[in-house]
Parts: C-alpha cells; sequence; structure tokens
C-alpha cells in the first residue's frame, strides 16, 4: 500500500497539456524543453511551439510538480512526486471532496450499491489498513 506522501503539490489539478507533459517527466525522470517538444511533436498531427511547452513546464514548477535546475545555460525538469504518489493524492482528494459533500444516506446508498466483488476488494483494503495501523503502532 503506498502511504499518502507528506508533500503534495500546490495545486491538484491540471489541464489535459501538463498531464501529458508530466507523464512525459514521469517516463525520462529528467528532462529539457527539448526533449518534450521533440517527444510531443513525434506526433506528426502535433503542432505545438518549443515556447509553450517552456510554458507549461514553468506552470507544472509553479504549482509544486516540477522542481527545475540549470546546469550551465540547460535547465532541467525532474518530478516531485512520482506517478503513484500522484494517484494516491488524487485518490484521497476525490474520496474527501465524495464525502464531505454527500451526506450519510448518500455514501450508505453508494456502499450499498457495490456489487461483490467490489465488496471482496473492500474486504481486502480493510484488512490492509489494519496491518498498516498495526506495524505503525509498532514503531511507535
Amino acid at each position: 500500500m503506498t502511504p499518502l506522501p507528506s508533500y503534495r503539490p500546490k495545486q491538484l489539478s491540471l489541464g489535459p497539456l501538463e498531464t501529458e507533459i508530466l507523464n512525459i517527466v514521469w517516463e525520462l525522470s529528467s528532462v529539457t524543453v527539448k526533449d518534450v517538444h521533440e517527444r510531443l511533436l513525434s506526433d506528426p498531427d502535433r503542432e505545438l511551439t518549443y515556447s509553450s511547452v517552456t510554458t507549461v513546464l514553468r506552470r507544472l514548477t509553479d504549482k509544486g510538480w516540477l522542481a527545475c535546475d540549470r546546469t550551465k545555460r540547460i535547465f532541467y525538469w525532474q518530478p516531485l512526486v512520482s506517478r503513484t504518489e500522484a494517484q494516491t493524492l488524487t485518490a484521497y482528494e476525490q474520496l474527501q471532496r465524495f464525502l464531505a459533500s454527500a451526506n450519510p444516506d448518500v455514501v450508505a446508498a453508494f456502499a450499498d450499491s457495490l456489487d461483490s466483488t467490489s465488496l471482496e476488494q473492500l474486504e481486502a483494503i480493510a484488512l490492509r489498513l489494519v496491518a498498516v495501523r498495526k506495524a505503525r503502532e509498532e514503531q511507535q
């Protein structure tokens, strides 16, 4: 089970191009604008300027998703959270929004609508949570 990361980007919501570029950064680990631009333009139907890629990389940095380092005249971007951590954060935020906006009857109706496979998954999750919490208590 992936624990909830202690670091969280300032803004979780991303646009489609930001998401696409972040996926490229995750794939390559460290990128330059040129790396991303070439990857995006590998699709012959794609038109995107070099400066647009730079803008999106800077925006992802401002939102807390990427770190930027400069070596001589070249800027390199690296992710501050892994893809798995991002998925965990997104799922956590979605669950919190659902629970905050729904009254107990809505949550109960949702839980009641789950099929047997989903219930088995929830039971497995509950068992995993018990094990994780027990291990955490033993460490303290």
